[in-house]
């Protein structure tokens, strides 16, 4: 049925957000889950493999790059990833979800499938590898802002946290299977097809995945927002009956819960800023906290966590595989063990609790660390206990940028509170890099380690003073749509969730 754009004086009436928060967890909703959650496992798996083919770039059986070179590799993707996310943000809320979570993982496709075929050393395919890195990041950044929106939008508001989270904390299966795979690749394999086959690993998964996310609805939210009701009436009625071809059956829906609506003008970067800052001030400072501290932790930690274990406790480069792959399992279990507590005892109480004790636990870990107290096995363990609660607290800051603002808004607020934290994030490995050293100074990296945990604990203390109880709640009445009829400023959520709020 064609979308019926709706004339921008008439206002909706529209029930289509509580018949979304009704629906029971279907078949619909994992499959939506698993198409859609694969970003996080693609960028986790696009950040391990450039690292693990890193040295191997340098030989000159390969590229014969320099390290200064090879480094610069990952700078350039991360910025792809800053770029992309603002540009498709932009267009994820003007042209809606499902075209934009189909162009990004396309632009990713050609973008990391390319990277491959660099053929040569020379100065032009140097800069070939350079652009299809910077592509590659763009589809990803992309996915960030894209997915995130889809994902709160079409996923019941009791199930939204802990499916939020646990998909968000998916990154780090993505990077066992970097790891696993250039292994193997690397190891079992001629280095000259190796590394080019471990950037196609990625692209494989990602083209299976893009014919399963085809079948996937728009977002009946962004639709009825954006003045298509009959567009919003087909995806949500299509939703409801692949729920009960399921064998599950539908409570009624609370007609009390329907809003009326004003299709809003496309709002860009700049209005969005006087949104943030005008009408959420709390909550920007809020999320651009929990996503700044957490992204200088672990650029910090993951990026120079193989250079602690051969400087400091003599680790042969050769093993770093193991130890990063019991690094990122204690991230995974996290967000999958812990994560429905985010939707039981509340936003509040854990992005608090995982923030201030991964910090409180990184400072002790920091003063084991300058005693002399640990070896390669126990600081590995140190580190698995610290990001277990450390990764469920990060995939939350991503949870919480995604959903405590208005739906017009809410694809390009997560990509701009990504891309502050992407460049605070970048300033992590610089930082410790530097620390580090020959691995003859362990004060400085003692006193970093430090400066770490007061920066987690400083997010911890942000989120419990600022942040929203928006646990169980639909979206909106967690942050009322621009284009509610007779809106007027911020929602009472903010006001009930923040005593510094104005």
């Amino acid at each position: 049925m064609a979308a019926t754009p709706v004339p921008a004086s008439s206002a909706v009436r529209t029930l289509i957000p509580a018949r979304i928060d009704r629906l029971p967890w279907s078949r619909f909703h994992t499959r939506m889950v698993v198409a859609l959650g694969v970003a996080w496992i693609l960028d986790g798996l696009e950040i391990t493999v450039a690292s693990a083919v890193a040295d191997t770039l340098t030989k000159p059986e390969t590229l014969h790059m320099s390290s200064a070179a090879v480094g610069l590799l990952a700078t350039i993707y991360l910025a792809g990833e800053v770029v992309g996310a603002l540009f498709f943000g932009s267009l994820s809320d003007k042209l809606g979800r499902r075209n934009l979570f189909m162009l990004t993982l396309a632009v990713y496709l050609v973008g990391s499938g390319l990277t491959a075929l660099t053929l040569g050393n020379g100065a032009g395919w140097v800069l070939f590898l350079y652009a299809t890195r910077f592509v590659a990041g763009m589809g990803i950044g992309g996915e960030y802002a894209a997915i995130n929106s889809a994902i709160d939008e079409l996923i019941p508001a009791r199930y939204r946290g802990r499916v939020d989270i646990a998909v968000n904390g998916t990154y780090w299966a993505g990077a066992v299977l970097g790891t696993i795979g250039t292994y193997i690749l690397l190891n079992r394999m001629d280095l000259s097809l190796g590394w080019r086959l471990g950037f196609l690993i990625g692209p494989i998964l990602g083209l299976i995945i893009l014919f399963v996310r085809r079948h996937l609805p728009e977002s009946p939210r962004w639709q009825i927002m954006h003045g298509k009701a009959d567009a919003a009436e087909e995806s949500i009625s299509q939703i409801e009956q692949e729920v009960e071809h399921a064998g599950r059956s539908l409570p009624a829906v609370d007609e009390s819960k329907a809003i009326e609506v004003i299709p809003a003008e496309r709002i860009g970067y700049v209005a969005l800023a006087r949104v943030l800052f005008r009408d959420y001030p709390s909550r920007a400072i809020l999320g651009a906290s929990l996503m700044i501290s957490q992204s200088f932790l672990y650029n910090a930690i993951f990026f120079t966590y193989t250079l602690v274990l051969g400087k400091f406790y003599g680790v042969p480069s050769a093993a770093t595989p193991i130890y990063l792959i019991a690094f990122a399992i204690g991230n995974l279990v996290g967000p999958f063990t812990i994560g429905h507590l985010f939707d039981t005892l509340g936003r509040r109480t854990m992005l608090a609790g995982t923030y201030l004790v991964s910090g409180a636990l990184l400072a002790v870990t920091a003063v084991l660390f300058y005693t002399g107290s640990l070896n390669a096995i126990t600081q590995t363990i140190a580190w698995c206990v610290i990001f277990f609660f450390a990764s469920a607290g990060a995939s939350a800051g991503y949870l919480t940028v995604s959903e405590i603002f208005p739906l017009e808004v809410r694809a390009k607020a997560i990509a701009v509170f990504f891309a502050i934290a992407q460049c605070f994030g970048a300033l992590g490995p610089v930082i410790y890099g530097a620390l580090i050293g020959a691995g003859d100074h362990p004060v400085r990296l003692f006193i970093g380690y430090l400066l770490g945990a007061v920066i987690m604990i400083a997010g911890g203390l942000v989120a419990r003073f600022l942040a929203v109880d928006a646990e169980g709640k639909s979206l909106e009445e967690i942050a009322q749509p621009l284009s509610a009829a007779g809106r007027k400023g911020r929602t009472r959520a903010e006001g009930a969730s923040s005593p510094f709020s104005t």
